[in-house]
């Protein structure tokens, strides 16, 4: 019973060990997991911001045209309203020079009472001449304004167009060098195969011219072995039998 209770306890002890050890090793396994996921987004995200990078900057070009445009007729339209002042301004200096000739009248001819009203005039039209002039110092403002962000969008278009065909161009001679590699690549293995297959064909010719060079030599000319037979038929040469019966004879002679 004491093994049961100290096996128990081991056991016990075990499994109460077990949770710290699970409990740091997933937390490290996580935060490399987490970690490799961000790089992945990030490493996808910068692939498809460069997919998309002419898209974008074609875009800017489109909306920053369309604010040019935009901004081309707000400073037509304020230039057109800057005239207008103008010449109310222009008016309105004429009316109170007017006025101020019959102030003058007035004075002279001592009618106080008129010359009251006169410079009553001249006090409105003092007042409306300076509506007038602020309008157009308004409108003046603007229109510098206006010129000063206009010449900025079109800075920034022809920036951002030189951008996108500096990068378009660079592309299309890019994609051009790379085919003309892949054709000068694929035209090299061919030539390099072609010549491979001409040498083995070349070295099976040699081999064929080979062996039948030695079929010839081994094979012997058969005309020559039908002169040689003729040759000894006739007696000119002398035939291998002959010489033997000759030898024999001689060493008959000899022994006798």
């Amino acid at each position: 019973m004491s093994t049961k209770d100290k096996a128990g306890g081991s056991r016990k002890t075990r499994t109460a060990a077990a949770p710290e050890t699970e409990a740091v090793e997933p937390s490290a396994l996580w935060h490399r997991l987490v970690t490799a996921v961000r790089g992945g987004v990030n490493e996808l995200g910068e692939a498809i911001a460069d997919t998309q990078a002419l898209r974008i900057l074609d875009q800017e070009i489109r909306d920053n045209d369309a604010e040019l445009h935009r901004l081309r007729a707000a400073l037509a339209e304020t230039m057109a309203r800057y005239k207008v002042a103008q010449e109310h301004l222009a008016a309105a200096n004429a009316k109170l020079d007017e006025y101020e000739g019959y102030a003058l009248k007035a004075l002279k001819a001592g009618e106080d009472a008129l010359l009251r009203e006169i410079a009553a005039k001249i006090a409105l039209l003092e007042i409306e001449r300076d509506g007038h002039a602020s309008q157009v110092s308004g409108y003046a403002d603007g229109i510098a304004h206006l010129r000063k962000v206009v010449a900025q969008h079109e800075t920034t278009i022809k920036r951002l167009k030189q951008q996108v065909d500096t990068v378009r161009a660079t592309e299309s001679v890019q994609r051009a060098q790379v085919a003309v590699a892949q054709r000068r690549e694929g035209s090299d293995v061919r030539v390099r195969t072609a010549l491979d297959s001409l040498e083995r064909i070349k070295r099976r010719q040699a081999e064929r011219s080979a062996q039948l060079e030695a079929a010839e030599a081994i094979a012997g000319d058969p005309h020559d072995d039908a002169l040689d037979a003729k040759l000894r038929q006739a007696g000119i040469i002398a035939d291998d039998d002959r010489a033997e019966a000759v030898l024999a004879r001689l060493k008959q002679k000899h022994d006798g």
